[in-house]
């Protein structure tokens, strides 16, 4: 026969098991949300954005758009994931709305965007061709502004969504030998923050990630291979980490490693010993 619980007992109710509220534009893990989300990942063919591209598959959970100018390492960046890949220049008149049509087109929506396309040049700023100069301004700046702009209205007709920018330590505080390279990573950094301030209550995040020297063929492909004993270089996983923690958190920014921050403040509250230290130490 049953019997109902005692009134004694069933005073007691049990604690509740709802989820911890999300901060805005972060997107909470596979484990902790129903269905796929899609994250279209540019510079997927190695470097940070191949490494971003391992820690989602890892993660599970999402459907992967990658994009990157190498159509050979682009498939393997891939690997066994079921990734769909969109080899391209996004340099190119037009590469960004067909990119973001793929994207569409392939999974019906786009819910991150890492921004991972980028390259450098290394010298004197006297000795560095036009045609390098223009280059690092097409592929860091206009061509990741402009599939910003493709993607964005959808996101936040949607209400969520997050945008992640790749900068540099040499945005913040400019480096030697690297003008036009700090130049254009300062250019994104003042991107994220004005876009966010206009995205606020709109459901959807930007987040600048900001690494230091890191363990990638970049280096190679500027032209000078990285000498210098400090700091040491971190490696792509780890960047890659933490572009998931602040898509998962719903973080404005984050320096790779966290110390960095440190000759940011630095240059901040005291710029005249800052420079001195930095004409001094490079």
């Amino acid at each position: 026969m049953f019997h109902a619980p005692s009134r004694a007992r069933s005073a007691v109710a049990p604690p509740a098991t709802t989820a911890p509220p999300v901060p805005a534009g972060a997107l909470r893990p596979a484990h902790d949300r129903p269905g796929r989300r899609t994250a279209l990942v540019t510079g997927a063919s190695s470097g940070i954005g191949a490494a971003v591209t391992r820690r989602l598959a890892d993660e599970g959970g999402w459907h992967l758009v990658l994009s990157g100018r190498d159509p050979d390492r682009l498939d393997r960046a891939a690997g066994r994931t079921d990734a769909s890949v969109f080899p391209a220049d996004l340099t190119r008149s037009g590469a960004d709305r067909r990119l973001a049509e793929f994207a569409y087109e392939q999974a019906g929506r786009v819910d991150l965007l890492v921004a991972g396309a980028g390259i450098g040049w290394a010298g004197e700023f006297t000795t560095m061709p036009r045609p390098a100069i223009e280059e690092v301004i097409q592929v860091d700046v206009l061509a990741t502004i402009r599939l910003v702009r493709q993607l964005l209205p959808r996101m936040v007709e949607a209400g969520s969504g997050r945008v992640v920018l790749i900068g540099s330590l040499a945005g913040s505080v400019g480096v030697r030998h690297e003008a036009v390279y700090s130049a254009a990573k300062a250019a994104l950094g003042a991107f994220a923050d004005a876009l966010r301030y206009e995205l606020l209550g709109t459901g959807v995040g930007v987040t600048l990630v900001v690494p230091g020297v890191v363990d990638t063929p970049f280096f190679e492909r500027r032209g000078a291979p990285y000498r210098r004993s400090r700091p040491k270089p971190v490696s792509a996983e780890r960047v890659a980490d933490a572009v998931c923690s602040a898509v998962f958190e719903g973080r404005d920014e984050i320096y790779v490693p966290g110390w960095l921050r440190l000759p940011v403040r630095i240059r901040g509250a005291a710029p005249t010993l800052y420079r001195r230290l930095a004409a001094r130490f490079g």
